[in-house]
């Protein structure tokens, strides 16, 4: 497997260096910014496989990044912020953010998360023939990688479709908390669990807006369920 191209955006030089060398050591190719300005100016020119962002930018927050990257390029973006709020992730994630790192992390799970990634884009490219499902209002179209609404598209990050399809291939039955991480991050960090909590929020918000139908169901402790309509 090809290594990706990786923008970080980072304006604290200890952190960008103890990144960029774990890039190094493991033989990726990377690119840096340290502002906003710049980070939106390299994926625009660079067209990266992947941004790490942090949010403390010092012209303008992360998340205004992730709009603006998001006007034109779904391209994967992971956050590594100190921030750890729920709210601040949730903005972030609604931004159009595809997975959340807290600072400090470990080198070990921001490997695990690029490796994830990776494996993400190549099946994204390989994906051909597959059809759709249908549940009460929701469409999916899997060749398309879309969802709809009632016939609208509804807005979704990388993660909250693939968490989507996860659900929807196993309607009606309940799917683990470990399951799931291990499906969209191929690992069970503590991290991960507060991620696909804030996931989950975001992506039944996004898809319970009449608050009369309700298409996931949480098992406290457990995890989540597609209900069949």
């Amino acid at each position: 497997m090809n290594k990706p191209l990786i923008l970080v955006v980072e304006d604290d030089g200890t952190v960008r260096n103890l990144i960029t060398t774990t890039l190094k050591s493991n033989e990726y190719r990377f690119l840096t910014a340290a502002d906003g300005e710049s980070a939106i100016a390299a994926a625009s020119i660079r067209q990266p496989d992947i941004v790490l962002l942090d949010l403390g930018l010092p012209d303008m927050d992360g998340v205004e990044v992730i709009h603006r990257i998001r006007s034109w390029s779904q391209m994967p973006i992971i956050v590594i912020s100190a921030r750890s709020e729920d709210t601040d992730k949730i903005a972030a994630l609604d931004a159009g953010a595809d997975d959340y790192l807290t600072k400090p992390f470990s080198v070990a799970e921001l490997l695990a998360r690029l490796r994830v990634t990776q494996r993400r884009l190549a099946a994204q490219e390989n994906r051909t023939g597959e059809s759709t499902f249908r549940n009460g209002s929701l469409l999916i179209d899997y060749g398309a990688g879309c969802a709809y609404l009632d016939g609208v598209p509804v807005k979704l990050t990388p993660t909250e479709y693939k968490l989507l399809c996860l659900l929807a291939k196993d309607v009606g039955k309940v799917l683990t908390h470990t399951y799931l991480t291990n499906k969209i991050w191929g690992s069970c960090w503590e991290s991960d669990m507060a991620s696909l909590r804030v996931h989950m929020a975001t992506l039944r918000r996004k898809l319970e807006k009449d608050s009369s139908v309700q298409y996931i169901q949480t098992h406290i402790g457990i995890g989540y369920r597609m209900l069949k309509l």
